[in-house]
């Protein structure tokens, strides 16, 4: 005959297991995204050369260093995608949204540097490495997270452009911000995470705006517009 305390145990002990397995899954998680999070680090600080330097050597050389280390992520990625069980990507995926949003915008900031185009989610998973991926992928909402972050960081791109003297950075970079700003405008966005980060937009834009008009009304640069008036 079964006694009480050996059905309680029959009951939960399979219950011990299974958080047992969970845990074990999450501290695998951790450590792979450590690895991930080192070359992200590395990426950044590269990066920030746009920020002292108008040298386009320099900004290109970085750019081409920057996607060599995200080879690093790719396999980060490639580990995450054999640890995670299938179909339980939104179970363990609090471990690397961060992360993912942040490579996101670095992704779109290269492609900016290099190109001065928006990236589209489908080039942003292929640099990452998880296009194709049978338990991860690339959530829409750390894409659209990414394409923010990057507004902010070329507002601060287009101030710091006009330090050392590129008058012309901050009208792409308006040109360019405003058509995000128009593309975002027709989401019908919820009140979560992603609504309040695209409310913080706006300010991008105005401040990137504000340094255009000072440029402007000093004569430092001019839309083409403008230009053809003067000359005649």
């Amino acid at each position: 005959m079964c006694t009480p305390n050996k059905i309680i145990a029959d009951i939960f002990s399979p219950f011990q297991e299974y958080v047992n397995s969970e845990q074990d899954i999450r501290e695998e998680i951790r450590k792979i995204m450590k690895d991930v999070e080192k070359p992200l680090r590395e990426i950044v600080t590269l990066l920030q050369i746009i920020h002292h330097d108008n040298n386009c050597e320099q900004v290109h050389s970085a750019c081409l260093n920057a996607r060599k280390m995200f080879d690093d992520v790719r396999q980060g990625f490639d580990s995450l995608d054999k640890i995670v069980p299938s179909g339980q990507y939104y179970r363990y995926n609090d471990h690397w949204r961060f992360a993912t949003q942040r490579l996101c915008f670095l992704a779109a900031l290269i492609v900016f540097l290099e190109k001065g185009i928006m990236i589209n989610k489908e080039t942003t998973a292929d640099i990452l490495g998880v296009n194709g991926k049978l338990n991860i992928h690339l959530d829409l909402e750390d894409y659209l997270m990414g394409l923010l972050n990057l507004a902010s960081e070329l507002s601060r791109y287009a101030v710091n452009s006009v330090t050392y003297g590129d008058y012309d950075r901050p009208l792409q970079i308006s040109k360019f911000v405003a058509q995000l700003n128009a593309g975002f405008r027709l989401l019908n966005l919820k009140n979560d995470s992603l609504r309040k980060r695209f409310d913080a937009l706006k300010y991008d834009v105005k401040k990137i705006e504000e340094v255009v008009y000072d440029l402007s009304i000093r004569g430092l640069a001019q839309t083409p517009g403008q230009g053809e008036s003067s000359e005649n």
